[in-house]
């Protein structure tokens, strides 16, 4: 529309900018509020060591439960599907699992996951490429161990019996909930309000849990990024004869597709030069 449509294109520009400047104003705040919530529920704190102790018990817990569920469980399943040793295979992710260690992210994890099991393990590329991507959107299985057990912290500190029925809810929403979450720092504080809900407890009390979710966050991502590696492991293994088979045909399509227009233009251009040839000046 040239002209006519750089009116529209202005108030885009400036709706950007403003937007910009909104979530600028929102980093630079927010430390302050976080600071003012987790005030303000210690101060309605009756005994604060108690709480002090409950929170350390739920860090513990959550500990616990990432580190039974990546070095024993995962690793297991790992083992019977494929009889290979996990640890060995583990072995060639630590840089990875560093670095979602370090960045409390699986998303910004993803280029070196996809180089250590590439260069590492020696997993197919076409398998990497379906599954990591597809791993670090809904595959959480950290944040969703996670969530569980924040939701039954939470019902504890506030003396609510949860029957198997309220538990069997928790655990299935938080499923649901994690699939959801976003490949980005602290992204299962924002679902738990979803899990919360389900059972009828107070959101606000997530305050509780914000001043410890900064370590548990950067756990639970390893767990993340290590559940989808081993995943890709699994897959490979499972889709070994496909591969193969697939091969040698996929090879040959791209050779015959890139073959094709050459030979035929060889083709026209000796029909051209005869045609050129037989034709008198």
């Amino acid at each position: 529309m040239k002209q006519q449509g750089q009116a529209l294109r202005d108030f885009f520009d400036c709706l950007n900018e403003a937007i910009m400047r909104l979530v600028a104003i929102i980093i630079w705040y927010a430390p302050v509020g976080i600071m003012f919530l987790i005030a303000g529920k210690i101060v309605e704190m009756k005994d604060l060591a108690e709480v002090g102790g409950q929170l350390g018990m739920y860090t513990v817990s959550v500990i616990i439960g990432l580190l039974i569920h990546g070095l024993f469980v995962l690793p297991l399943l790992f083992f019977v599907v494929t009889r290979r040793n996990p640890y060995s295979f583990i072995g060639g992710l630590l840089q990875a699992l560093i670095t979602a260690l370090g960045t409390s992210s699986s998303s910004a994890t993803l280029p070196i996951t996809f180089r250590c099991l590439e260069e590492n393990n020696h997993v197919d590329k076409r398998v990497t490429r379906f599954v990591l991507p597809v791993g670090a959107t809904i595959n959480m299985d950290g944040t969703a161990l996670y969530e569980a057990v924040a939701a039954i912290f939470i019902a504890q500190v506030n003396d609510m019996e949860l029957n198997f029925g309220q538990i069997l809810t928790i655990s299935i929403t938080a499923t649901a909930a994690s699939i959801g979450a976003a490949g980005i720092p602290q992204a299962g504080l924002v679902t738990m309000v979803i899990v919360l809900t389900s059972v009828g407890l107070p959101t606000e009390d997530i305050t509780l849990i914000i001043a410890v979710d900064w370590f548990l966050d950067r756990l639970r991502t390893t767990t993340n990024v290590l559940g989808d590696s081993l995943g890709a492991g699994i897959v490979e293994h499972l889709s070994r004869d496909e591969l193969q088979s697939h091969s040698p045909d996929v090879r040959n399509s791209v050779i015959e597709v890139n073959e094709k227009p050459y030979q035929l233009i060889c083709q026209e251009n000796d029909t051209v030069n005869h045609h050129n040839s037989e034709t008198p000046m």
